[in-house]
């Protein structure tokens, strides 16, 4: 007879040492995973060791999981030592992994995933969860990853980058770096780079929305490389100051220049002018650039005022 999880043992107090990877048996689950996992994720993870497929998802799932720093445990079944616990889990073949929370299971998993994949559904299983977890800076990571941001916000791109590279050389799947790296690249101009970088990027990881930005710089960039010289454009205008694609075109040139502000100023100068024009075209424009400049970025914080400004008069 198989019994239900809550009679596996007595509960003691929780039993986790300092570091968060351990062996779990009989008479230590319902200390070490149910009772855990009231304060933290607690990952059980079901393995043997004649199986392949477990060696080589066991130092991925340790490795991220100490990362967290101990804000995730991770709980290791021997399903030979132990079969009572997998056959209460239903476990039907193995690695398989169970995230606990708040006493429950509340997801899991079975094969031997890639690391970015590991990482990417402990972080969906983090914001499901509402669990408080973060992966450990202790090692330096977090300020280095604040110093390539500083120096691309100084518009240094060239020293964002090698910082960017030092950090991915460590953690590959990194998706601040990577995108910064990424974003190093469109800086410096080498948009064709960037855009082979993210089309190389693990399906998993380029699904997160740090890289959304990057996609709108990248087709910002395409765009603006087909509109012509500032010089043409600017004396085009002044022939007509109409022209309303004459400087939207401007408006681009100005972008592909580096000349973030000029490219703004354009554009709201045609939404002041016909707001409606070619299907709201200007405003659609000024958005995208919001969205690769970043919404902290002062210029979109102050161009948005004046957008507003024009849009409520």
């Amino acid at each position: 007879m198989v019994l239900p999880l809550s009679q596996l043992a007595p509960v003691p107090e929780p039993n986790i040492a300092a570091d968060p990877v351990k062996d779990v048996g009989l008479a230590t689950f319902m200390a070490d995973v149910i009772e855990a996992s009231k304060q933290r994720i607690v990952l059980v993870y079901f393995w043997a060791t004649a199986a392949a497929p477990c060696r080589q998802l066991a130092p991925v799932l340790e490795k991220v999981v100490r990362s967290y720093n101990g804000a995730i445990y991770l709980a290791r079944v021997d399903i030979d030592q132990n079969p009572e616990i997998a056959q209460q889990m239903g476990v039907q073949s193995i690695p398989a992994v169970f995230a606990f929370f708040q006493a429950r299971p509340v997801d899991g998993f079975a094969g031997a995933l890639p690391e970015v994949q590991v990482k990417s559904w402990i972080e969906r299983l983090i914001k499901a969860t509402g669990a408080t977890a973060a992966p450990d800076t202790g090692n330096g990571l977090g300020t280095a990853l604040k110093q390539a941001a500083d120096f691309l916000a100084a518009n240094d791109a060239a020293t964002a980058q090698s910082i960017y590279a030092d950090i991915l050389d460590m953690e590959p799947a990194n998706v601040t770096a990577y995108a910064g790296f990424l974003r190093s690249l469109l800086m410096l101009g080498d948009t064709a780079s960037a855009k082979q970088m993210l089309e190389k990027a693990p399906t998993d990881m380029a699904k997160d929305k740090a890289f959304d930005p990057i996609r709108t710089a990248i087709e910002l960039a395409d765009q603006s490389a087909q509109s012509g010289s500032v010089a043409e454009l600017q004396a085009k205008l002044e022939q007509n100051p109409a022209d309303h694609q004459a400087r939207f075109d401007l408006a681009m040139a100005h972008y592909a220049a580096g000349q973030k502000e000029g490219a703004v100023d354009q554009l709201l100068d045609i939404v002041r002018r016909d707001r409606k024009w070619n299907e709201d075209a200007a405003r659609k424009q000024l958005v995208k650039l919001f969205e690769a400049f970043g919404p902290t970025d002062p210029l979109t914080v102050s161009a948005r005022k004046r957008l507003s400004s024009i849009l409520f008069a």
